[in-house]
């Protein structure tokens, strides 16, 4: 233990433009392209589950809420592992298990079964996000983490767009089950990709966890005003993001579009937005402040959910894109911020962040379901865009320049 801290403390955070920053960032970017790609790539086939399996929408929506749920419950402990163990060895086991679990998922004979791999998928894929947002907390030079975080969103975003497209584009060709295989083996070998790329950590220093530990960890970040207005935004903003694109595909092969399953999948590649504008919106939040940038985040989301309700695809594909950009700016800047307010502890409060992200995910995507079978699309904008709202009045009310200095830009914070 004395040896490990005594080499932290002779080291610095890599700086960015450095070699140690690219190293990191382009390991942690294929890391979010193997966990997005095994987590998301289900969502392309749930109108698939709905006619093989013969289920509501509702019920194959299941397959993304119980993941979400199942890694949003699990996230604050897979955080106390690492904190034991070690930060890459957590996110190698995670990504490896959950790759295993990908693949296995396609031999599932019944719904149920798909499922229970499904919540065991969540469960396994913790480790990553979890850890992820730490690690760089802790590698990086403060004054560059929100573009670091921005380029590890970034990865997220493309691992999630290439598990739905290569889902997508073979149901018109075959069948779910090779789809899913498919999308599996990719995310299995992006794993492979991430181990051998990932630096080993250099500021780390191993800590005794115990429940009581980690209970005071968390508890210290729920007495910051700050946090728990983050943590609340980005279960609204996830919660919201997520329900449309659950049931965007169920529009598209609908009424009036009629599209088939490869060209409805195509709308995924809106994703590559939200690839251009985190990086870009934590980059504008480390020269600008947070709160500024995090505001016109959440409302350009509100802008672009609206355009959404016309039966138009012009204005239905423009909304997407507009919305999608608007999400991955705001999501980067708020785990960025989280990340700067917490001076300890810093593992749990980006499992807090990210347990808040994904319960609002499993919970309120998994209501979504019901929204869209009672009241179709215009419910689903009217309940999305109550979310938003909410979120972006959080930010204005509580997210004040009173709190502790929080709207200034990162470089100030850290000459402070």
């Amino acid at each position: 233990m004395t040896a490990v801290i005594a080499r932290s403390n002779s080291v610095e955070p890599y700086p960015v433009r450095s070699r140690g920053y690219r190293r990191i960032t382009a390991a942690l970017f294929i890391a979010g392209v193997t966990t997005f790609g095994s987590m998301y790539s289900t969502q392309a086939v749930l109108p698939e589950f709905t006619r093989y399996f013969g289920v509501s929408p509702a019920t194959s929506a299941l397959a993304m809420s119980l993941t979400t749920g199942m890694l949003a419950l699990t996230i604050i402990p897979a955080s106390a592992l690492s904190a034991r163990f070690g930060r890459t060895r957590v996110m190698t086991i995670s990504a490896v298990s959950a790759a295993v679990i990908g693949i296995l998922i396609p031999l599932s004979p019944t719904i149920e079964v798909v499922l229970t791999l499904r919540a065991l998928q969540g469960v396994a894929l913790a480790g990553v996000p979890a850890v992820a947002m730490a690690y760089l907390a802790e590698e990086v030079d403060r004054a560059s983490l929100g573009q670091a975080m921005g380029r590890y969103i970034a990865g997220t975003t493309v691992g999630a767009l290439i598990g739905r497209l290569l889902a997508s584009s073979m149901l018109d060709v075959t069948s779910w089950r090779w789809a899913l295989e498919v999308a599996a083996l990719v995310a299995a070998f992006s794993a492979i990709v991430m181990i051998r790329m990932l630096p080993q950590s250099r500021m780390f220093c191993p800590q005794r966890t115990t429940p009581s530990t980690v209970a005071r960890g968390v508890a210290s970040h729920l007495k910051n005003p700050a946090m728990l207005s983050l943590f609340m935004l980005s279960f609204l903003l996830m919660g919201g993001f997520v329900s449309v694109y659950n049931f965007l595909g169920y529009r598209l092969l609908d009424d009036p579009f009629r599209l088939t399953a490869t060209l409805a999948g195509l709308v995924f590649l809106f994703y590559l937005s939200g690839t251009v504008s985190s990086p870009k919106a934590g980059q504008l939040s480390d020269r600008f402040g947070q709160r500024r940038i995090l505001l016109g985040a959440v409302a350009i989301m509100a802008c672009g959910l609206f355009l959404t309700l016309p039966d138009y695809m012009p204005t239905l594909l423009t909304g997407v894109a507009i919305f999608t950009i608007g999400f991955f700016g705001a999501h980067s800047v708020a785990s960025s911020w989280v990340s700067n307010l917490a001076a300890s502890n810093r593992a749990e409060a980006s499992s807090l962040y990210l347990f808040s992200y994904y319960l609002g995910s499993s919970l309120l995507g998994g209501t979504a379901g019901l929204v869209y079978m009672s009241a179709g699309w215009s419910g689903m904008v009217v309940y999305v865009g109550v979310l938003v709202i909410v979120g972006l009045l959080l930010v204005t009310v509580t997210l004040r320049s009173r709190n502790q200095g929080l709207s200034a830009p990162v470089s100030r914070l850290s000459a402070g």
